[in-house]
């Protein structure tokens, strides 16, 4: 990637973190209007130094005058100061919020490939750490900058007003700082990346063995996943100490070189006091707008740290962003409820980096009929009802209902089109109503009821403490998996659709359950059209025709 079009995308993410551009001009400008204050300080310490030692015949203000004058500026520049932190606080959550939810919308439209090859726990990281990172170097870092430079600016041309030569010795030495800040901070930014590498890490152990964790029990795996997380916590600590330790040095030491630099400030003008070039006031000015220069120098040490850890969970963010999210085209038009038949042409199929999985697949599944489809693990079964999901597109070949390529059709319209009975089932960790009404929000009560009677899930139900309000924990672990299947199956009937997938629906019963919700079923299924995946013989009484999957290609059973 090139230094453009790095710098290109990252203007496009921060386009994403700021729209409150009116909020964050005001804000800037309540910050140039502090540093603005800021210089007057300095000007008025000096005033006061003349009126104290009463320099010359006269003077423009008395003490007071002065000191009351003085009040007004530090109290305008408290007030200020409130301003701006409020306002920058409370728009820096929107901001984050914002791109969080821009990110999670994101994060759902792209393939389900994308999630293959990544751990959960690091894909929530960019949700958490990276998104929060960026925002706040937008709202505090990014937007620090300007009243940091209106400060270096004013103060250095005040310091040239009073004394052009002390103002050309400050700015040769300026430079100096900045090279400072660039060997101290060259080693931040692969620190940084580290970390927030790290980070992602440690988050998917923990997010996984929480998922995992009846499996970690049953093997007394308490201990060993105890240490494993310890090991990658400790890794991000020792990461986070090095980052601090340059971090924290680079600020002190430029720090310390301005300071020296007023101290040469100081012994070159209190020669000039001697020879009457300077003032006691203009020495105390000079002294004052001085210190102030090393608040920017000082800042913008701070900033290069900021921007080295920034670039890391940018770049992260970078490229969530810069791949592709399904083509979900509301512009195509709708798919009809399927009236003919579901045909697949020489479909071609194959996952990155592996052998084919589906070759020349030629199959036609007319309306209303049931096809169960068998074969070894790993034969395609499942990839088949995935392609005509449309979760992957086929290498080669179409897939057509009543005629229409599926990728001529809105994929809203499409997926609609078919309820899907996955082996592993997804439930929230919500009531049994919520779960039901997954797929259909609006569902009235007497739907939600007729779509469980329907997968004969409703004596189940009403048998529970709450009913349908009854909480069933992460992923239905109150329930048995039979109970899971018949929500599931009660889940997919609810959105009423021509097309239904049952994927090993059945895996969970013993042979005498299964044989009962066949006969349960039968009447529900013969109304649609039924792909129906299975390794089980009961299951195949509902087929009008069996398939058999090898090879990546179909045999009849």
């Amino acid at each position: 990637m090139s230094d453009t079009s790095s710098q290109w995308r990252f203007s496009r993410l921060v386009e994403y973190v700021t729209p409150f551009k009116g909020t964050l001009l005001f804000s800037a400008g309540l910050m140039l209007g502090g540093s603005a204050i800021s210089l007057v300080s300095p000007w008025l310490a000096g005033r006061f130094t003349e009126t104290l030692l009463a320099e010359g015949s006269s003077t423009r203000f008395s003490l007071q005058q002065i000191l009351l004058l003085w009040l007004v500026v530090l109290a305008m520049q408290a007030m200020l100061s409130f301003g701006n932190r409020y306002l920058l606080a409370n728009t820096g959550e929107k901001m984050l919020a914002q791109l969080r939810v821009r990110l999670y919308d994101h994060l759902q439209s792209l393939p389900l490939a994308y999630f293959h090859d990544r751990k959960r726990g690091e894909t929530l990281s960019l949700l958490t750490y990276d998104a929060e990172v960026v925002s706040q170097f937008v709202t505090g870092t990014l937007l620090g900058l300007l009243p940091h430079f209106v400060t270096f600016l004013g103060a250095l041309s005040l310091i040239f007003i009073i004394d052009p030569m002390i103002a050309l010795l400050v700015g040769f030495f300026v430079p100096l700082f900045f090279l400072v800040m660039k060997i101290l901070g060259r080693k931040i930014r692969p620190i940084s990346r580290a970390m927030i590498d790290e980070y992602a890490g440690t988050f998917s152990i923990a997010e996984e063995n929480l998922n995992l964790l009846p499996v970690i029990k049953s093997f007394t795996r308490e201990q060993i996943e105890s240490n494993r997380f310890k090991e990658g916590n400790l890794r991000l600590l020792n990461l986070t100490a090095r980052y601090l330790r340059i971090q924290s040095l680079i600020s002190p030491v430029v720090h310390f070189l301005a300071a020296a630099g007023i101290i040469l400030l100081l012994w070159i003008t209190s020669a000039k006091i001697g020879t009457g070039q300077l003032t006691a006031a203009e020495l105390v000015s000079l002294l004052l707008y001085g210190m102030l220069l090393t608040r920017p120098i000082s800042g913008l040490a701070d900033v290069y740290g900021q921007i080295q850890r920034t670039r890391g969970a940018a770049e992260r963010l970078i490229q969530v962003f810069a791949t592709d999210p399904e083509p979900f085209e509301t512009r195509q038009p709708a798919l009809p409820a399927v009236t003919r038949e579901i045909e697949f042409r020489d479909v071609h199929f194959h996952y990155a980096d592996r052998d084919k999985t589906l070759q020349g697949i030629n199959l036609s599944i007319k309306a209303g009929e049931t096809v169960a489809l068998t074969g070894k693990n790993g034969a395609g079964k499942s990839t088949l009802v995935h392609l005509l999901q449309r979760f992957a597109d086929p290498q080669e070949g179409r897939i057509l209902i009543d005629g229409t390529d599926i990728r001529d059709v809105s994929l809203a319209s499409l997926r609609s089109q078919i309820g899907y009975v996955q082996q592993n089932m997804l439930l929230l960790n919500g009531t049994v109503r919520d779960n039901l009404a997954f797929g259909k929000p609006d569902a009235s009560a007497n739907e939600i009821e007729a779509a469980a009677k329907a997968a004969h899930a409703l004596e189940f139900i009403r048998e529970l403490p709450d009913g349908f309000d009854t909480l069933i924990g992460d992923q239905g672990v109150k329930l048995s998996g039979g109970q899971k299947q018949r929500l599931s199956l009660a889940r997919a009937l609810l959105k009423d659709p021509p097309i239904l997938v049952l994927d090993e629906a059945t895996a969970m019963f013993d042979p005498e359950g299964e044989k009962g919700f066949i006969q349960e079923c039968h009447e529900t299924l013969s109304q649609r059209t039924v792909i129906l995946i299975t390794h089980r013989p009961a299951s195949l009484a509902l087929a009008d025709r069996v398939l058999k999957l090898e090879e990546g290609k179909i045999l009849e059973g």
